[in-house]
């Protein structure tokens, strides 16, 4: 195996987006940020998040050689075995573990662990292959990274993180179901019961913005709880705004083109709630 594949294996993007999510949780509570305690916390998450990635890689490999989205990946072609693969991941695991207990407590070590066991244990060997609510349950793996960022600063502080995993919890649905549109032929030649392939892309699109509706509520409770300000505050319900705009626009026309412009749009929405925190907290 390359080490391009083994980068491959563990999803840098996702890994970047993890990282993010805990240093929007660690900004949320620390009085002035510290770059050392910021690329350390970088480190931790994309090992915990990497060890994750590789997993589902491993476990995954048979549907994967069964969606064009996926064929290519390593496990999928046979470039490496499954026991590298899980030496691989225990092995980034245990390192971000020990790197969080050292460098911060055992509350973020904690947090790590549980973020990596909602994603391989209940997402990705449960879920996935047998109910739609598979990613409602198992997008809660993202929020634990928040919680890991607060932790590293000040464990007692646990209002402004928890309100903020919320979000994060509400965000990942409306971004996959939307992902899940454009893959629906995919996830129904490999028989994972991704929700369009459960009940079609226009009941797909009325969850997408009923949970969407929750996710903007959600997202401005730090603003009418007064844990963040107008500043904060203005931001989420703009972006927010957008964000209900392309669901709307989804839900008149359920097509693979405006999926892929919701999908799209849930990016920069999230990114803009992560600066919108550190802007209201530290400027």
């Amino acid at each position: 195996m390359t080490f391009r594949q083994i980068i491959e294996l563990m999803k840098p993007r996702i890994a970047l987006m993890i990282a993010l999510t805990a240093i929007t949780g660690y900004g949320a509570v620390v009085p002035k940020v510290d770059p050392i305690a910021l690329m350390l916390l970088t480190l931790v998450m994309v090992l915990g998040s990497a060890a994750s990635a590789v997993f589902n890689h491993v476990w995954d490999r048979d549907i994967d050689r069964l969606m064009r989205r996926t064929s290519q990946r390593p496990m999928a072609t046979g470039a490496g075995t499954p026991a590298l693969g899980f030496g691989l991941a225990l092995a980034l695991m245990v390192a971000g573990m020990v790197v969080a207990h050292s460098v911060f407590n055992w509350v973020v070590a904690l947090h790590l662990f549980l973020g990596g066991f909602v994603y391989v244990a209940i997402y990705t060997i449960w879920l996935k292959r047998k109910h739609w609510t598979n990613i409602i349950i198992g997008g809660a793996a993202g929020s634990f990274a928040v919680l890991a960022g607060a932790a590293a600063v000040d464990q007692t502080q646990w209002m402004l993180p928890m309100v903020l995993a919320l979000v994060l919890f509400l965000w990942t649905p409306s971004h996959f179901w939307a992902l899940a549109i454009l893959l629906t032929e995919d996830y129904r030649q490999a028989g994972v019961p991704m929700l369009p392939v459960v009940v079609g892309s226009q009941r797909t699109a009325w969850c997408i913005l009923v949970n969407s509706v929750l996710l903007v509520a959600s997202s401005l409770l730090p603003w009418g709880m007064g844990l963040l300000g107008n500043v904060y505050g203005g931001i989420a319900a703009l972006s927010g705004a957008v964000l209900l705009g392309f669901n709307l626009v989804l839900v008149s026309n359920p097509t693979r083109r405006w999926a892929g412009w919701n999908f799209a749009a849930s990016m920069p929405y999230l990114l803009l709630l992560f600066i919108a925190v550190f802007v209201d907290k530290h400027w």
